[in-house]
């Protein structure tokens, strides 16, 4: 694999370990299986790509895209809580209406970015070193600083609060904890990260586009198999950079097996590729699992009815 390529790969799976960390908020923080993250990627897309070209600076468009991903995750939370529609069907409702919504936002299916300023461009040619070194050490910045707040949120008061509400709303009830409010804020913050990372790919990639949601999902529930297989630790701050770390590793190995001369595999096996990688995981995971259980019966047999020997 070329030097380019391997560049490229760990700026994508930066950028997408935002997604990761979004899904891992929903999916795995609150047990809310969210499809909406298919339709608020290209949601915060067309919202920063829109507001550059009416001539926005790329900042304001970006803060107003993360701001149009959290209402997208509110309305999936509305029709959920407020409307008593199953949680994966409320998803599905609102990535279906974001279709739309991206259409009317942009005026046309897709939008170029190209000759427009972005908010890579006061990190071009610092130091001296080219574009594809100094835009994921942008993303490596902007990644640590996301993931920082994220842990801090999740160790604080509400945070722990909402960990309540995904591991036993029903407790977390009897303790004073109100789900609703806490499923909200979880919600709106996944999406939220989910439409900067939907910004952060149009101002990279130069353009914005209706379908580039599609599979988003995938992408996302990958970086958190392959993170819990690679650090399988409960702790919040090991799980987030697992997210992370999942996110890199599974592009490196997409990037890997596309490059591979000998497999044979060209871009059209993008998807072929993804559901091996993930289910390899998910394998690694269980039999990791239950080699651990077994174990432990081991050295329970081990120490006799009596106790520890």
């Amino acid at each position: 694999m070329s030097w380019p390529a391997l560049l490229g790969a760990v700026e994508l799976g930066l950028l997408f370990s935002l997604v990761g960390i979004g899904v891992y908020l929903s999916f795995r923080v609150l047990d809310f299986p969210d499809l909406t993250v298919d339709g608020s990627l290209p949601l915060g897309a067309a919202v920063s790509a829109a507001m550059i070209v009416a001539g926005h600076d790329p900042v304001t468009a970006t803060v107003a895209a993360v701001g149009a991903g959290a209402v997208a995750g509110l309305v999936t939370a509305l029709l959920n809580i407020r409307f008593q529609i199953l949680h994966l069907l409320a998803s599905i409702l609102t990535m279906i209406a974001l279709y739309s919504i991206n259409l009317r936002i942009m005026g046309r299916p897709n939008v170029a970015l190209l000759m427009e300023p972005t908010v890579f461009d006061p990190v071009a040619g610092l130091y001296g070193l080219p574009d594809m070194v100094v835009k994921p050490l942008f993303l490596a910045v902007v990644v640590g600083v996301v993931a920082t707040l994220v842990v801090a949120f999740l160790t604080s008061e509400i945070g722990l609060a909402m960990r309540a509400t995904g591991a036993n709303p029903r407790m977390a009830r009897a303790q004073g904890v109100d789900t609703r409010r806490t499923t909200y804020a979880g919600m709106a913050l996944s999406n939220a990260l989910v439409a900067l990372a939907g910004s952060l790919f149009a101002q990279l990639n130069g353009f914005a586009d209706v379908t580039i949601g599609v599979g988003t999902i995938v992408v996302g529930l990958a970086a958190v198999i392959v993170g819990e297989a690679l650090i399988p630790s409960p702790r919040v701050v090991f799980a987030v950079i697992g997210c992370i770390a999942g996110s890199v590793v599974y592009r490196l190995a997409i990037a890997a097996a596309l490059n591979a001369d000998s497999l044979g595999l060209t871009s059209a096996d993008l998807n072929l590729v993804t559901a091996v990688l993930v289910a390899l995981a998910l394998v690694f995971g269980n039999r990791r699992a239950a080699l651990r259980n077994w174990l432990r019966r081991r050295r329970g047999l081990a120490a006799g009815p009596g106790g520890r020997r």
